[in-house]
């Protein structure tokens, strides 16, 4: 599968009132803990790719999802391979990650309301350290990513963010940089 999103810096009240206005849906709120690993055979800063263990928490519990991110395709919007799948245990996960020579890299802590809108789901993130952002995301197959581009792209328009300055940088890598 794909991820194609992009993502700006964005006061949340009134792109919350323009998705409510728009007769987004609603999905909850979830609060994520990201470790990202360092690998002892590669690079994957070098090579753009990220490995991932996050646990979410929303109302209905907790689950954790282990996520290989590959490097970004070129364009406008950000986008790459996922490999995504959950995990019984976020310790034992990690754990084996360990017992292969990962190591911890670091942390991200956020807090994300999500909504489905026009065939994407838009979040606004609360991130510990670096205040709120807005990403509009699709995940597809590599046939629909160019139509997926347009769709966020217009997407973010019509939350009256085209203006916005797209962050091409993920959270990690923000974090990184402060």
């Amino acid at each position: 599968m794909y991820e194609v999103e992009v993502k700006v810096r964005a006061d949340h009240d009134p792109v919350r009132s323009n998705l409510e206005a728009a007769g987004a849906t609603a999905l909850g709120t979830i609060e994520q803990v990201d470790v990202y690993f360092d690998a002892p055979h590669r690079d994957f800063a070098a090579r753009d790719e990220a490995l991932r263990l996050r646990e979410q928490t929303d109302s209905d519990g907790s689950t954790t999802v282990l996520t290989h991110k590959g490097p970004r395709l070129e364009g406008a919007t950000k986008t790459r391979t996922e490999h995504e799948t959950e995990v019984g245990s976020r310790d034992e996960m990690q754990a084996a990650l360990t017992a292969l020579g990962f190591s911890p890299a670091a942390t991200v802590e956020k807090t994300r309301d999500r909504y489905a809108f026009e065939d994407c789901t838009v979040t606004l993130d609360r991130v510990a350290g670096l205040g709120e952002f807005v990403e509009v995301e699709a995940i597809v197959t590599e046939d629909a990513i160019e139509r997926a581009q347009d769709r966020v792209t217009e997407t973010l328009e019509n939350l009256e963010l085209g203006d916005a300055e797209r962050l091409q940088t993920s959270y990690l890598d923000l974090l990184a940089a402060d």
